[in-house]
């Protein structure tokens, strides 16, 4: 029982302290995102009022479409939503595959 406190405890100073439904994508390379779509914002996130910044790397293919992802970092409760809408993105085409940095801000509604 004590251990299920103190671990709900850190979540939420963890949660607490995260930087700043207004959901920002910006990519750190110049290829462009053709197909852009917003993460859902997850219920225990907006019931806790959190807000914060999640970097995710895509590898991206050829014809644009997002081979994978790697979060970079950000608040445990928001990156698998972030992840999860740069999975459906699509960038502009190119010769070869590439990775990008996106980051998502999550500020609370």
């Amino acid at each position: 029982m004590r251990k299920n406190l103190l671990v709900f405890t850190a979540l939420i100073l963890v949660a607490t302290s995260a930087m700043a439904l207004s959901v920002n994508g910006d990519t750190s390379s110049d290829r462009k995102v053709v197909t852009h779509v917003s993460p859902v914002y997850p219920e225990l996130a907006r019931k806790m009022h959190i807000r914060g910044i999640v970097r995710v790397e895509a590898v991206v293919r050829p014809n644009g479409t997002v081979k994978s992802t790697r979060v970079l970092g950000g608040n445990p409760v928001l990156v698998n939503a972030a992840q999860d809408a740069v999975t459906k993105w699509k960038f502009e085409p190119a010769q070869s595959e590439s990775t990008e940095v996106v980051q998502l801000t999550f500020a609370g509604e």
